[in-house]
């Protein structure tokens, strides 16, 4: 029977970097790890096929060797100087993930993607898993702070059997497939395996009449609500955490976290620059000219904006204190208002006239540019 191809089975091209060998392994590996697939004899295989790829891809000898000879490199003791046997997968696994997540039952392996959970004792206890909620709130709310409550699911602590996942009036016993220690181990060849024990899941123990709410796992889902406070100055990817508002632990484990993650909406008027706020504001051409103050609009209020008299186009103007306050410290960045002048498209005769009357006063007709410019561009009009 053929064998599958190394590079294949990591779903990697044959010029895949040490990085991304590395990559593809840890993705594969979390996937078909026994720890999330108990009992499972095909994710089991899987997760032994990927972990003898990955050791033969990695070292640059056997790979070398494999490149050249294909799976003849590990038979007879050609090539890297060892073949796909002998490796233990649950040791390669801890390395890749630079010593988390052990092989059947010995922690959780998910602990290092996001704040831990999942992990199981052998006196059967599991730490819950961690949450995440995506949370939208307005460029008000993230600049000023505000309160939210938020409703979500989540497994809790079953009412029966108060997370025990047995009947009241049942007990736990020791289990016979394990005899209490979680963990069963097989051998294949020369090669040793261990793995979470497939009767108890790891617990070490067995129940001798499941609860018939939760089914015996001791949770159950459930409504949850908590009220969260947001803290003015967060932006788009801020992370809040509500300690104990993840998932419940079983048979008595910590409860994991519940993780917010902040997403700011676009604002109609306003855009933001790390702590400082932007805004443009249109002024007639006579403002603009003539000079003097107009009310404009803040996240905090009604401001007041000073135009001298001669005021360009695209004229940049801060007001300070009115942008987004600091989250770690005092202060807050200022309100920058660039002024757009606003030229009228429709003139009535008589303002048509006024104007031409002001062009003849400031000499318009003849110089209609800029003198400045002019005298700029002077060689391009010879």
């Amino acid at each position: 029977m053929s064998q599958a191809d190394l590079y294949e089975t990591l779903g990697v091209a044959r010029d895949a970097t040490a990085d991304e060998l590395k990559k593809a392994y840890r993705k594969l590996a979390v996937k078909y790890h026994p720890d999330k697939n108990p009992g499972d004899a095909a994710a089991e295989a899987k997760f032994k096929e990927i972990s003898s790829a990955y050791d033969n891809l990695k070292d640059p000898d056997k790979r070398a060797a494999y490149d050249r000879y294909g799976h003849a490199a590990f038979q007879g003791g050609m090539g890297g100087g060892g073949g796909g046997g002998g490796h233990d997968p649950f040791d390669m696994f801890r390395e890749a993930f630079g010593g988390r997540g052990g092989g059947g039952g010995g922690g959780g392996i998910f602990e290092e993607f996001f704040g831990g959970g999942g992990g199981q004792s052998a006196g059967g206890a599991a730490h819950g898993s961690d949450l995440r909620y995506d949370l939208e709130i307005t460029l008000e709310e993230a600049v000023k702070g505000c309160e939210k409550e938020i409703r979500y699911r989540r497994p809790v602590e079953c009412k029966k059997c108060h997370g025990e996942g047995a009947e009241p009036g049942s007990k736990r016993v020791t289990c016979s497939t394990c005899g209490g220690a979680g963990q069963v181990s097989s051998n294949r060849g020369f090669i040793s395996f261990r793995q979470v024990c497939p009767s108890c899941q790891g617990a070490g123990q067995t129940i001798e009449k499941p609860c018939t709410s939760c089914h015996g796992e001791g949770r159950e889902m459930d409504s949850s609500t908590v009220k969260v406070r947001i803290p003015g100055g967060v932006s788009t990817g801020s992370k809040l955490r509500s300690a104990g508002k993840g998932e419940a632990g079983q048979m008595g484990g910590q409860a994991g976290d519940l993780y917010i993650i902040v997403h700011v909406k676009e604002h109609e008027l306003f855009e933001r620059h790390d702590h400082d706020l932007f805004c443009e504001v249109p002024i007639k051409f006579t403002l603009a000219s003539l000079g003097g103050s107009i009310n404009v609009p803040t996240l905090f209020g009604k401001g007041t904006l000073k135009i001298p008299s001669g005021t360009q186009t695209g004229t940049t103007f801060r007001l300070r204190n009115q942008g987004v306050p600091h989250l770690r410290g005092n202060g807050k960045g200022d309100l920058l208002i660039r002024v757009q002048v606003e030229v009228p498209t429709k003139l009535s005769g008589e303002q048509k006239k006024k104007l031409e009357e002001f062009a003849e006063v400031c000499g318009d007709p003849a110089n209609p540019m800029g003198e400045s410019f002019v005298e700029k561009a002077k060689k391009f009009f010879r």
